[in-house]
């Protein structure tokens, strides 16, 4: 069924694409929990009332009611006020300019993400044609130099710093803002080549961060795009770095929407993107990711293999980290990572050695990352059968969490929540899952 997020709200595009496939709500329940691979496990009649009556959001679901009910966003229009959907195509600083542009004046441009866009973003020109496009740039009007670059630079850090602590919900505009209204200027400037691929390189990161903030608000198809136009800018700065961590955001975007074939192919297409770097950091960060998909899919020679290498490159990482994105990847982040990968192959015991290490040896500073480790230790224990170890987790991840605003904070509490139902007749369970709802 064909919809738009700019015609109606999410509660009447489920009502009304659920009453064209002839299904009831128990039914349209039934087939999500088909879909995420729980068979009858999944929402009830009146969660599902509650989405289409507004009451509540489907964050969780929302990936799998675009699948069952086939929600998909009208034919790319040229002419509409979103304009065409395909990341390859065009200048590319028309195209960021645009994204920021639709992404400030209405949101709800953005339908849904799919793998075929994370797919088509590889899809780019020959290197040489793109760094033209830096080398010749010229009649705008105004004169960029290395401050502009420096601004947008010192920019990026300070959102991604409150980002990283607050979750993406926080600051998001004042990032798309930047992008839009100060950042889009100095793309359509006048620069020298050397110039001008700094400038694509600090706009790419900056992009990036627009597209991370935007996947940890929930809004994952405003997240792919900007990832993709990350891609874009960093390639004709002639960065690998920088394009491999862009598609590195694609790769973890496919891994959480269960896109498994996607996640594998685009992580590998990140991995060669690295091939060449020196940074022991980065390339731990991209195999990681690798490693990652690779699990999902259910390729354990991959995962194991990609683990082992990701392992031996931050095991060699050392001195103070540099600003890109890749080089703050954390022996801390790195064993928070490891821990669910080994979870999803099925060594709980191995997950929870790792995490213990993320949350007490190496540390963590970042109240969002550190929320999301202790929610992550309290599912993996009670898949040991430690209760009391989950729940004690669990109310250390609520004191935590109070105050993010990030669609994986919210998730950790949903899928807490769930899994509190069987443990009800356990004292301090129901104190724990008050505090919880308080969260929703």
């Amino acid at each position: 069924m064909v919809v738009s997020a700019d015609t109606a709200p999410i509660g009447t595009l489920i009502r009304a694409a659920r009453k064209h496939n002839g299904w009831s709500q128990p039914r349209l329940g039934r087939e999500l929990g088909a879909a995420e691979g729980k068979g009858a496990a999944g929402p009830g009649r009146d969660q599902v009332s509650r989405w289409e009556l507004g009451g509540r959001v489907p964050t969780y679901w929302l990936p799998y009611l675009i699948e069952v009910l086939e929600l998909r966003p009208p034919p790319a229009d040229d002419s509409s006020p979103t304009g065409p959907k395909d990341p390859a195509p065009g200048d590319t600083v028309d195209c960021v300019i645009e994204l920021s542009r639709r992404d400030v004046v209405d949101r709800r441009g953005f339908v849904a993400a799919s793998s075929a866009y994370a797919l088509a973003a590889l899809g780019l020109p020959d290197p040489e044609s793109l760094l033209r496009r830096v080398r010749l740039k010229s009649g705008g009007k105004v004169r960029v130099g290395r401050g502009e670059v420096a601004a947008v630079r010192q920019m990026t850090r300070s959102l991604g710093d409150a980002a990283a602590e607050l979750g993406g919900g926080h600051a998001r505009h004042l990032a798309v803002r930047y992008l839009h209204e100060d950042v889009s200027v100095w793309l359509d400037g006048t620069w020298t080549e050397a110039v001008g691929r700094d400038l694509f390189a600090a706009t790419s990161q900056l992009v990036h961060l627009a597209g991370w903030m935007a996947q940890d608000e929930g809004n994952q198809d405003a997240a792919q795009q900007y990832y993709a136009h990350s891609f874009r800018l960093a390639s004709e700065a002639g960065d690998a770095e920088l394009a491999a961590t862009a598609l590195r955001g694609l790769a973890v975007q496919a891994i959480d929407l269960g896109f498994r074939a996607t996640a594998v192919r685009v992580a590998e297409d990140c991995v060669n993107h690295a091939k060449n770097l020196d940074d022991p950091r980065a390339v731990a960060y991209y195999q990681a990711t690798l490693a990652n998909a690779a699990a999902l899919d259910g390729d354990r020679p991959t995962a194991t293999r990609s683990l082992a290498t990701s392992q031996t490159c931050i095991e060699r990482a050392t001195g103070t980290p540099g600003d890109s994105w890749a080089s703050h990847y954390s022996i801390g982040r790195w064993a928070h990572e490891a821990g669910m990968i080994l979870a999803r192959l099925g060594d709980h015991a191995s997950a929870q050695d790792h995490l213990h290490h993320a949350l007490e040896i190496h540390g963590l500073d970042r109240r969002r990352t550190r929320a999301i480790v202790l929610a992550d230790l309290g599912t993996v224990r009670l898949r040991q059968d430690d209760v009391d170890g989950a729940l004690t987790a669990w109310n250390d991840f609520l004191n935590c969490a109070d105050g993010i605003r990030s669609v994986k904070v919210q998730d950790a509490v949903h899928d807490m929540r769930a899994r509190l139902y069987r443990l009800r007749d356990i004292p301090g369970v129901e104190e724990l899952d008050e505090r919880a709802s308080a969260l929703e």
